[in-house]
């Protein structure tokens, strides 16, 4: 009875008594607390994931101050913008720092008593990437405006480009966020004189998905 007694007791001291001791010590603790870095798999995955979000902004706005020259009449004109509304959407985005996106507006404006009402379609690059959801950016764009509308003898087509920057806040309300934006729109009319400069604020909703 005793010789089995033995043999239990050493069994037991054999697999528990002599079992490796825990790690201890700050190495201990910092290997365990060590975040596993990612892979270059796993980061061009997650990058191309978030890459591929699709982002929409709708904006509504007005034009603060404005001036033309050679617009119909030879003299200059003032303050004859008037409200701009338009959609930007996300084509693609660069190296992870600039966005380009496509910028569809509608503009009208106040000409001699008239009211020419201009859609205008511009390539716009902004700065940073909508990834970053860096709350300021900046943007360029030039593109071709067609006149649905225009002053008698006055190009029914313009050259368009415009210098932005604003303030982004995404999900606000779940996928939905808002902007402010301000800058300049001009445009030079391409088949007749005259050219259009103008400073504009506007605000709109922001859409991730």
């Amino acid at each position: 009875m005793k010789s089995v007694f033995y043999i239990l007791l050493v069994s037991f001291i054999s697999n528990f008594g002599f079992a490796q001791a825990p790690r201890v010590g700050k190495k201990a603790a910092a290997d365990y607390f060590a975040k596993r870095e990612p892979d270059a798999e796993e980061v061009k995955a997650e990058r191309t994931k978030s890459s591929d979000d699709h982002f929409l902004a709708l904006n509504l706005g007005k034009f603060v101050s404005s001036d033309a020259w050679g617009w119909g009449q030879r003299d200059r004109q003032t303050d004859i913008g008037g409200t701009n509304v338009g959609l930007t959407y996300r084509m693609q985005e660069s190296s992870g720092v600039f966005d380009l996106h496509l910028r569809v507006e509608f503009t009208d404006y106040n000409v001699m008593g008239q009211n020419p009402l201009k859609m205008s379609f511009s390539p716009l690059w902004t700065f940073p990437d909508v990834h970053s959801r860096f709350p300021l950016y900046f943007g360029a764009g030039v593109g071709a405006g067609v006149f649905f509308r225009q002053v008698k003898d006055s190009s029914p087509l313009s050259l368009d480009y415009q210098l932005i920057m604003g303030a982004r806040f995404f999900d606000v309300v779940e996928s939905t966020g808002f902007f402010v934006e301000t800058g300049i729109k001009n445009h030079i009319l391409l088949t007749s004189p005259g050219q259009f400069n103008g400073v504009f604020i506007s605000a709109g909703a922001i859409f991730t998905f």
